[in-house]
């Protein structure tokens, strides 16, 4: 598959994936194409990505309970680091395991934590509620957890014996999130040591008003914010839309963006290479981490990439 163009980010515009909203009372039911999308997203193989380090998915017994998706072979080149808040805040690593592969694949090491609940390789699956069951609104997963996958990555780059020794650059670090773990990423954001975030159809709740147990994210936190910031979103049809215009809105002090492409909440996870969004992902982190002009054209000059490329709509400030 090639890197991002035009073509392909139409091409691969679509219905996304059975959407799960980001705060809903209960699970609602699928529609039978619905069910049908799903059970083939389930099923997927795990693609190796499109760039140009075929890359994996594993477990690693230094740091349980997180999932890695890395290089298959340590390239020449320096590995960036992302960490990644899992849709739902769930302790299935392997949720989003086409778009993380993907961005594995371009010379990041990739950690979410949970264990690989989804998939073809799947050990073990979590219940699924019953259409209709109450949705408990708490998060299995925590910011520590998603925070302690650059601890790991840092400590391997500096130990001695370890495959990563020597391979990552400690400048090329980010953080990652999709809905409730988009929460999380705003949360490990203040991190002095994360150097670019994406926030994958999120945003914060208005104080007083968020319903999940265990997020304890207001918008002041926004302040706190150091590096640039996009926010990915799944147009007005998504349900976390409201909340991350909001949080764009608010953000004035670091250079921001506020993409839509309209295919709901559950964005592009469960395509083939993680669909159009990770493309727009890998954009943003090498333009960001890397220097990138090509990839920032995806985002700047009066006729960018997402300005031109049909069904995407872009908003930009402080990015001069």
């Amino acid at each position: 598959m090639p890197r991002y163009r035009l073509p392909l980010a139409a091409a691969l515009l679509g219905l996304a994936g059975a959407a799960i909203a980001q705060t809903p009372p209960r699970a609602p039911a699928l529609t039978p194409e619905q069910e049908a999308e799903r059970i083939a997203a389930r099923n997927l193989p795990n693609v190796p990505g499109s760039g140009p380090y075929p890359a994996i998915m594993e477990v690693n017994p230094g740091l349980p309970n997180h999932v890695i998706y890395r290089p298959a072979s340590m390239p020449a080149a320096k590995l960036g680091v992302l960490v990644w808040g899992n849709g739902g805040c769930q302790e299935d690593g392997a949720s989003a395991r086409q778009h993380l592969l993907e961005i594995a694949s371009h010379g990041y090491v990739v950690i979410a934590p949970g264990r690989i609940l989804s998939g073809p390789t799947a050990t073990e699956k979590l219940p699924e509620p019953a259409p209709g069951a109450p949705r408990h609104l708490d998060a299995p997963t925590k910011g520590t957890d998603v925070l302690a996958g650059l601890d790991w990555a840092l400590k391997e780059n500096a130990r001695a014996g370890s495959p990563y020794r020597g391979h990552i650059d400690p400048k090329q670090t980010a953080v990652a999130g999709h809905s409730c773990g988009g929460l999380q990423a705003l949360e490990v954001a203040r991190d002095p040591r994360i150097h670019a975030v994406l926030i994958h159809n999120s945003g914060v709740f208005a104080d007083g008003s968020n319903p999940i147990a265990g997020i304890n994210v207001t918008k002041a936190l926004l302040k706190d914010i150091h590096t640039p910031i996009i926010y990915i979103l799944g147009g007005p049809g998504d349900i976390a839309y409201p909340n991350g215009t909001d949080d764009y809105a608010r953000i004035e002090h670091v250079p921001a963006v506020l993409v839509n492409l309209p295919v709901g909440h559950g964005g592009t996870f469960s395509k083939p290479y993680g669909g159009a969004v990770a493309q727009v992902a890998v954009d943003w982190l090498e333009w960001q981490l890397r220097g990138d002009k090509s990839a920032g054209r995806t985002f700047k000059g009066p006729a960018c990439r997402l300005c031109v490329a049909p069904g995407w709509s872009i908003e930009r400030k402080h990015m001069d």
